[in-house]
Formats: C-alpha cells, structure tokens, sequence
C-alpha cells in the first residue's frame, strides 16, 4: 500500500502558475507509474496527467498540452505537477495516484482509495 499526501494548491488569476506535489511513503514508490487526476463537483475524476516510473514516459490530457508538466523525484518519493497559464476550466480538486496504463489512458490501481487532494481554483 502507497500513503500519498498532495499540497499545494491554492486560489490563484488566470495565466498564474501553481506547483503541485504529490508525497508518497509504504511501498517502493519508484517501482510504480504515478498519475494526476481532478474531479469537478458532480464529475467523475479525469486523468490530467501520468508519468512511468522512471520518469522518461509520460501522458498528458489534450487541454493541458503545453501548459503542464509532470515530473518524479524517485530519491524524495515525490511527483510534482507544474501547471502553467492556468485557466478557471482548470479548477478543481487535484489527486495522485499510483497508475496502470490502459493502452490510451491511465486508471488508478483497483481497489484503491482516493486522498484529500488539493484544492485549485482559477479566477479570470
């Protein structure tokens, strides 16, 4: 079992930048690929962005090509999410979670359960 813990997310203008990270403690965490998920009020959770556990592949949703970046410190047992020219479609609430890929998407493992997430909110 995985122990993740996500932090830093924040009320921020449209075009401003926020980092998120993604702490992780239990299991090996380098051994595993890492995924971002956000979820909207009434919506089910939408896979942002993924990154395979050495870090050289990665997948990102259309709407956050160019403008997010996913990346793994394997030694700190940390994944972080960049995100740049943030948009208020960009709002919502931001988990991790350890990844399976599906051939075209990534889904979280079976059975397992979400954290408290990050709370990101973009005015315009």
């Amino acid at each position: 079992q995985v122990q993740l813990v996500e932090s830093g997310g924040g009320l921020v203008q449209a075009g401003d930048s926020l980092r998120l990270s993604c702490a992780a403690s239990g299991r090996t965490f380098s051994n595993f690929a890492m995924g971002w998920f956000r979820q909207t009020p009434g919506n089910e959770h939408e896979i942002v962005a993924a990154i395979g556990w050495r870090g050289s592949l990665t997948y990102y949703t259309d709407s956050v090509k160019g403008r997010f970046t996913i990346s793994r410190d394997n030694a700190k047992n940390t994944v972080y999410l960049q995100m740049n020219s943030l948009k208020p479609e960009d709002t919502a609430v931001y988990h991790c979670a350890v990844v399976l890929n599906y051939g075209s998407t990534w889904k979280p493992l079976p059975n397992s359960s979400w954290g408290q997430g990050t709370q990101v909110s973009v005015s315009s």
